[in-house]
């Protein structure tokens, strides 16, 4: 289809559409999925889940072991010619290194896509989540400090849309499912610049996060530092965490300049 021809609803390829959503199915806190649970992810019939799972299996995409399926390691290649062009990650990666070493706390880059960020660099110093994180995890951006950081680069229209109408998955007893709050709450960090989420993805865990601007000066990632409630209060991040983090993102993005 050339530049100058407009698409149109008969292009759109319904079994290549659904192909994606039984691989987005699976995610970290489903790794593992029979083939009802596939169907009802993926909102397809079990029917086609069997055929699209048994065709992804041929191409390599999938494991089957018994009744249940995970993904192999060969989906890595579907987001390798993104992350490939994206200079981020390893313009990311000695940066968020020295930040770890210096502050002694797992850190983190991560890039918004839809209403989810997913994580493009990380450097863990322990495990401080029940679900393991890994390049290409993803969560909900309305739960996350690098996530509250994107969103607050957009407009609140554009951020509204990112999110939905709500109400917003509840992870823990503190995290903010009503679109305004949420909404109250990007207003503030686009103000101030910088995020702090409190118990909000997990009951302990508390994560600062600051943006990284391209060179063209718009919002590119966020980069965060994740501890937990007993390593570090609130206070503490702002007063000591949280100069050290700009300074990194200003490191990098000094680096971005060059390229």
């Amino acid at each position: 289809m050339s530049d100058s021809t407009e698409p149109r609803a008969s292009d759109f390829v319904q079994s290549l559409a659904r192909g994606f959503a039984v691989i987005r199915a699976f995610d970290a806190e489903h790794p593992a999925l029979n083939l009802s649970e596939v169907a009802k992810r993926a909102e397809i019939s079990p029917a086609s889940a069997r055929r699209f799972l048994y065709t992804l299996e041929q191409m390599g995409y999938v494991r089957a072991d018994g009744r249940q399926f995970t993904l192999a390691p060969r989906v890595l290649e579907l987001g390798f010619s993104y992350l490939s062009a994206l200079s981020l990650p390893e313009v990311m990666q000695p940066h968020l290194e020295r930040l770890s070493r210096a502050v002694g706390e797992s850190v983190s880059g991560a890039v918004l896509t839809d209403g989810d960020i997913v994580y493009i660099a990380r450097v863990p110093t322990r495990r401080i989540m029940s679900i393991g994180i890994t390049i290409g995890t993803s969560f909900p951006a309305h739960a996350t400090s690098m996530g509250r950081v994107l969103l607050a680069s957009l407009d609140e229209q554009d951020a509204r849309a990112r999110v939905g109408e709500g109400p917003l998955r509840s992870f823990t007893n503190d995290t903010v499912t009503e679109v305004d709050a949420l909404l109250t709450q990007l207003a503030q960090v686009r103000q101030q610049g910088w995020a702090i989420v409190d118990g909000e993805l997990e009951t302990e865990l508390r994560s600062l996060a600051v943006p990284v601007n391209d060179k063209d000066g718009t919002v590119a990632a966020a980069i965060n530092i994740s501890t937990t409630v007993t390593r570090h209060s609130v206070e503490r991040m702002r007063e000591v965490l949280l100069p050290q983090a700009l300074d990194t993102a200003r490191d990098i993005e000094a680096e971005l300049k060059l390229l």
